[in-house]
């Protein structure tokens, strides 16, 4: 009987013992997680912070029964060495397991910024069930709340904690929000959109120390603490923190929430025999340089044909393709990764933003940019010949499913290249009229079928 072993009970590591399962009903699948709640999405956290699902809405499989019905062994705890010549997998609670086929799928977590003060209490990253915890005691309205990181996960908690009625201010390190998804016109237009909501925008400033103000804390927080009569250190405790950034500014805060980022959870296979660069590094059936041995979600390190080059695309449609295409090979029917979606959809108190592939453009490429200020819109499209090989909008919500066809696709446009430069709104027209006659519109495919 061959023996799966998962390490990672994210979206990944479900979907890939769930489809093992299917394909293999008398195989052994053990499925690891670090954390004591059952299986959960990290993307349904702010959800939960906004109240609008319980803790109970962001487990992934909602029946209490649902992996011991399926046969799947659950191990809480976590991954400290992996040993790949040997087959075996240590973990902290001492056990020692052994596999036959392994699947790495143990996401990415936060980046901890080096900056004094990161310990105090009152400081918390949104990555698992137990930070929502904390950060709902403590983002009550009116309380101050500082954000490190506008990025896309941080924009994402930025719209949470907006709901929940704090007074916000967002630092950014980059020149603009999200800059890893947006050019400097889109990323300043969404810090002009938050802005006007009522949100504290820095960029180009990074907090460089986090102390205790001298003070009893004179915010919501500390008013609260003192109706239920607290004194002494348990009132000391509850000063507010104050932020030393570095443009010389100074910012109390009730709660700060570290949104600097994430990297691959992958420190553990340091001397496994596996090779991983930014990620584990895969090939197109996500198997390893180590046969039998596969990864899969935000750990992995994909090709993706678009751009020509492996990354790590750290989105659950990648982790859901990904970790199907792993377990349908470990279970030896051939499957392969079509590519990786360079997609990122993001909503900004409201403003929708997106990018698809080399949105940055390519060398010896061609762009253009339409701007309107008035209406917050941004659209941005890149060429590499008369293909387009990335985009990017704000404001722009019509034809998303047309810019993600053209990119992916890489339709050849011909002189509606031109026709675009002249005016970018014109998507739709042009996809209609290059995908349709190169066989990639849908419609036009149904219509051979029938």
């Amino acid at each position: 009987m061959t023996h799966h072993l998962i390490l990672g009970a994210g979206p990944a590591g479900v979907i890939a013992a769930e489809t093992i399962r299917k394909h293999a009903p008398h195989d052994r699948i053990t499925l690891v997680g670090d954390e004591p709640e059952p299986p959960y999405s990290r993307m349904a956290i702010p959800y939960l912070l906004i109240g609008n699902i319980d803790e109970r809405g962001t487990y992934l499989r909602k029946g209490a029964s649902h992996f011991t019905e399926r046969r799947i062994d659950q191990v809480r705890a976590r991954v400290t060495r992996v040993d790949a010549a040997a087959k075996t997998v240590a973990l902290d609670d001492g056990q020692t397991l052994s596999f036959d086929k392994l699947l790495i799928a143990t996401g990415s977590h936060p980046v901890r910024p080096p900056i004094p003060g990161m310990d105090l209490p009152g400081i918390h990253p949104c990555w698992t069930l137990e930070n929502a915890r904390e950060i709902a005691k403590l983002a009550q309205p009116g309380a101050r709340v500082l954000q490190m990181g506008a990025g896309f996960i941080g924009c994402i908690i930025m719209e949470a904690l907006k709901q929940r009625g704090v007074d916000l201010t967002v630092v950014e390190m980059g020149d603009r929000m999200v800059p890893r998804m947006m050019g400097p016109a889109a990323g300043g237009m969404i810090r002009e959109w938050c802005e006007a909501k009522g949100v504290r925008v820095f960029t180009g400033a990074r907090v460089e120390a986090i102390e205790r103000a001298p003070e009893p804390a004179t915010g919501i927080l500390g008013k609260l603490a003192q109706a239920v009569g607290l004194a002494g250190a348990a009132l000391a405790a509850d000063r507010p923190l104050r932020v030393r950034l570095s443009t010389g500014q100074t910012i109390e805060a009730d709660l700060i929430i570290s949104a600097t980022g994430v990297r691959p959870a992958i420190g553990y296979l340091e001397n496994s025999g596996i090779t991983c660069l930014q990620g584990v590094l895969t090939d197109e059936h996500m198997q390893t340089n180590v046969p039998g041995i596969y990864a899969a979600g935000d750990c992995a390190e994909a090709f993706d044909k678009v751009s020509g080059k492996t990354i790590v695309s750290a989105i659950q449609p990648n982790a859901a393709d990904q970790a199907y295409v792993a377990a349908m090979n470990m279970v030896g029917k051939r499957a392969e990764l079509k590519g990786v979606t360079q997609i990122n959809v993001l909503d900004t108190l409201g403003l929708i933003s997106t990018s698809f592939g080399n949105w940055q453009g390519v060398p010896g490429g061609e762009q253009v940019e339409l701007l309107d200020p008035a209406h917050h819109k941004v659209l941005s499209l890149q060429f590499q010949g008369d293909v387009m090989v990335g985009c990017n909008s704000v404001g722009w919500t019509d034809h998303v499913g047309v810019m993600r066809g053209l990119v992916e696709g890489k339709v050849k446009l011909g002189e509606w290249k031109d026709k675009l430069k002249e005016d970018p709104t014109q998507l739709m027209k042009a996809y209609l009229a290059t995908a349709q006659a190169q066989g990639q519109w849908s419609g036009a495919g149904d219509a051979r079928r029938r």
